[in-house]
């Protein structure tokens, strides 16, 4: 004779669990401008460095860019970034034409 431990009530399914409720504390956040973006990676993390080119001339030979900014992001934060990322260019395509 079989456990009725092992079997799944019948009826109406089980509703979802609903996603947690995420509530953003913004009172730290800093707003920083950047128009270069520099990223490296190992095993373990990926890192994305931030900056800003001043000068834009095409004919220099030699540029500065300050790095202002680095996010260590573990591979599996990173993926997300990845598919956020791409979600919103392509709303933002959409909106607005495409980039080239």
């Amino acid at each position: 004779m079989a456990d009725s431990s092992d079997k799944k009530p019948q009826g109406k399914p089980q509703p979802e669990e609903a996603p947690p409720q995420v509530r953003w504390d913004t009172s730290n956040l800093k707003s920083s401008y950047a128009n270069v973006c520099n990223a490296t990676s190992t095993r373990e993390e990926v890192v994305l460095n931030f900056g800003v080119n001043e000068g834009w001339e095409r004919t220099q030979r030699e540029m500065d860019i300050q790095l202002t900014h680095r996010i260590i992001l573990s591979p599996f934060a990173a993926k997300r970034l990845v598919e956020l990322l791409n979600k919103l260019m392509s709303d933002y395509e959409a909106r607005h034409g495409e980039l080239k």
